[in-house]
């Protein structure tokens, strides 16, 4: 049976969910990210147009775009919309594998005879997502999961773009260098050096010539990707049956505390969807990506079930102590391993440990979220205090 992945990209998403809120904002340039000192978290395809672009300093920002919109950063309203909107997304397949606040792969491998046409599954999504929550999205096919995040950005935004068997390479060759993803400036820097100005170019380099001019690491990438073969980044381990969830950053994350509070997030999302489908697991794992690709992952096996997301979240802050050396990360991932289904007898046991009242408040709160989807549920310590109104 032939792969086909899609990958959906909602498109501007923290600005699209500001104008969808503030339908007076429509139309107008607005930019996600406030202070002097801070830096543009997401803007709309309006601020685009003046140069405005994600992970630059707001101060620049200011100066391209004057009479653009500043607002701040409100994760979660926007984890609120994502988590719906990914919810939905189970209607097509029941493997999907979020890897951001704003996107995600889904498996539709042999859909066709129950859905359709893969490209008509597509733009079903697309007319959904447009319809029921007010967000536009691009969305890319291919066989594997590189090529179909490609595929997305083709014809953003709005986009719809399949690249089918075959046509890897010559598709390949449309794109710029900079449009390969995990192919930063630094590195086209260094290939234009090389007299490399496009994929096409770039393919002529034997693999250990790329090792030696970037190392091994990156010189392997760039060998996989001219060639439009996926080099894995989005293969996530074996884990048994699992459920994880990783967050992708635009900008690099360097520091340790940003760090604990992304991976209290994560292991909040993970913890309580583990427990409103009613499953158990003893196998804790983590996944860092440097900003050079590297790959680290680490998992534990505890003597008994997860049974409180400070029990979670403790272990993978363990873990990633372990696995992190302070290099820059473009991505965290968080998981929960061998799971298998539970009774609800055994599900009122796993939660009833008298010596731990983290875990019955946690028993209470997963079942809220099961009763009533209540997602806006969170720790406190992840709620941003509000600033006093007045003078």
């Amino acid at each position: 049976m032939q792969n086909v992945w899609l990958h959906l990209d909602l498109d501007a998403f923290y600005a699209s969910v500001e104008q969808l809120d503030n339908p007076e904002y429509r139309g107008r340039p607005v930019i996600v990210g406030q202070g002097k000192r801070g830096v543009v978290s997401a803007c709309s395809y309006e601020a685009r147009r003046f140069g405005v672009r994600s992970a630059m300093p707001v101060a620049q920002a200011e100066k391209l775009c004057p009479d653009g919109i500043f607002l701040p950063v409100r994760m979660q309203r926007y984890q609120e919309i994502s988590r719906a909107i990914m919810l939905h997304l189970y209607d097509f397949t029941p493997e999907l594998q979020q890897i951001s606040v704003d996107e995600a792969f889904l498996n539709l491998s042999g859909t066709e005879r129950l859905l359709g046409p893969v490209e008509a599954s597509a733009r079903r999504i697309k007319t959904q997502v447009r319809d029921q929550f007010g967000l536009c999205c691009s969305v890319g096919i291919a066989e594997t999961k590189f090529l179909a995040k490609l595929a997305s950005d083709y014809k953003k935004p709005d986009g719809l773009y399949r690249v089918l068997p075959g046509e890897e390479q010559p598709f390949v060759d449309t794109l710029e260098l900079s449009d390969l993803f995990g192919v930063g400036k630094r590195t086209v820097q260094l290939l234009e050096g090389l007299g490399v100005h496009s994929p096409l170019q770039l393919r002529k380099f034997r693999p250990e010539e790329l090792r030696g001019y970037f190392g091994p690491s990156t010189g392997e990438y760039l060998y996989q990707v001219a060639r439009g073969i996926d080099p894995g980044i989005y293969s996530g381990g074996a884990e048994d049956r699992s459920i994880s969830h990783e967050t992708t950053f635009e900008t690099d994350l360097r520091d340790s505390q940003a760090l604990r509070s992304v991976l209290l997030e994560l292991c909040q999302a993970v913890f309580f969807r583990v427990a409103k489908l009613e499953l158990s697991g003893a196998v804790i794992f983590i996944k860092l990506r440097t900003n050079d690709f590297l790959t680290r992952s680490a998992r534990h096996t505890l003597s008994r079930p997860v049974v409180s997301l400070d029990l979670f979240y403790h272990e993978c802050l363990r873990l990633v102590e372990k696995a992190w050396d302070g290099s820059p990360l473009r991505l965290v991932g968080v998981g929960i391993g061998g799971l298998h289904s539970i009774g609800e007898d055994r599900q009122l046991d796993l939660f009833s440990d008298k010596s731990d009242k983290s875990a019955r408040v946690d028993a209470a709160v997963a079942e809220l979220h099961k009763r009533y989807g209540t997602e806006e549920l969170v720790r406190a310590r992840l709620v941003k205090p509000r600033r006093p109104s007045g003078g």
